[in-house]
């Protein structure tokens, strides 16, 4: 059960994986040699595992239009936050990717996100009762203001408003991907 069946489970985290292979294959000092900008080229390799979060995301929506009424759902808020949910998932395991050596690290890294991030974002308790103690670790991860949009675009039961998490989630997105390329051209272009 080695890294593929660890990338299937976990893959909006994908580039954990598949950028440290490269980097330990060399194969990834060859696609630095493509007569494109760095930027670019990531924004390609993670373009995948955001496509596939989205599609992912998708699949219970479409279960649930064969099972109730989503007619009140607010999809301009609803589309746009799956998006971005995805990119800072994909993101984040950009970020990792880059700032560790070996793929046991990045997946290990990656549990230290990914599992706090599940719990402590409002998806399953909401972070209003949450202890105290805890609830500003929440407003310090990127799902939390996805679920917060999600929870309004559903149900109407968001805590921030739409663009405030709108705003907070696309600064999430656009800190990791530049502090990834810095990585990327501090460490691993010599």
């Amino acid at each position: 059960m080695g890294a593929s069946s660890s990338r299937s489970k976990d893959r909006p985290f994908f580039s954990k994986v598949t950028v440290t292979f490269e980097k330990k294959g060399r194969s990834f000092d060859r696609l630095l040699l493509a007569p494109i900008p760095l930027e670019l080229l990531m924004l390609a390799k993670t373009a995948g595992a955001i496509l596939f979060g989205v599609a992912n995301a998708f699949v219970p929506v479409i279960l649930a239009l064969l099972l109730t009424d989503l007619s009140h759902v607010v999809w301009s808020a609803a589309i746009p936050a799956i998006l971005l949910i995805a990119a800072s998932s994909t993101f984040l395991g950009l970020f990792i990717a880059v700032s560790v050596s070996e793929v046991f690290e990045a997946q290990t890294f990656s549990n230290f996100f990914r599992f706090p991030m599940i719990f402590l974002c409002g998806l399953f308790f909401p972070v209003d009762h949450l202890p105290p103690l805890i609830k500003p670790l929440s407003y310090l991860l990127p799902l939390t203001y996805g679920a917060d949009i999600l929870h309004g675009a559903f149900n109407g039961k968001n805590t921030m408003s739409f663009p405030v998490d709108f705003v907070v989630l696309s600064a999430f997105c656009i800190f990791l991907f530049a502090w990834s390329l810095r990585n990327i051209k501090h460490k691993w272009i010599l």
